[in-house]
């Protein structure tokens, strides 16, 4: 995610501020308590058709969702602050999809000033390229989909 702010253009909302981040760049932080399943905050993007999303994708455009099977979202625009939200590897928030929307919905209650986070679901093609820090006690070390969390474990206990 971008490590850049313009304060200027960001703007909160009902339940997520924006600040730097402890994990990386800038964050999106719980402005109240948040009780579990309550949808967070919608990411937000311009729908594409699949060719023009592996375009972007070739571009290394990281804000993808994929909508359904003609059409992805991409999030890289001024108009979406879910952009900042960071990747953990014990994430609060996951990203569930519905028709032509994404919502942020979170997992578990969250606390006021806790860091919104989620898994960004990325699988092992080029994985060494986007280390976590996200800090989690259970951190594999890389910004990949929980799928992909016990294979990276086993790989890393053979090589040590």
């Amino acid at each position: 995610m971008p490590s850049a702010l313009n304060n200027s253009k960001l703007t909160d909302t009902a339940l997520v501020s924006f600040r730097p981040s402890a994990i990386h760049g800038t964050g999106g932080f719980a402005r109240a308590d948040i009780a579990a399943g309550t949808r967070v905050i919608e990411y937000v993007g311009e729908r594409i058709a699949k060719s023009e999303s592996l375009r972007r994708c070739e571009l290394n455009n990281e804000y993808i969702f994929a909508l359904d099977d003609a059409h992805d979202l991409d999030g890289n625009v001024p108009w979406n602050p879910a952009r900042f939200l960071n990747h953990s590897c014990d994430p609060n928030c996951e990203a569930k999809p519905a028709a032509d929307h994404v919502w942020l919905v979170a997992r578990r209650d969250i606390r006021a000033g806790e860091e919104i986070t989620f898994n960004y679901g990325y699988d092992l093609e080029d994985y060494r390229e986007h280390p976590c820090r996200c800090g989690a006690a259970g951190c594999v070390g890389y910004i990949v989909a929980e799928d992909f969390f016990e294979h990276l474990r086993k790989q890393h206990a053979l090589l040590a």
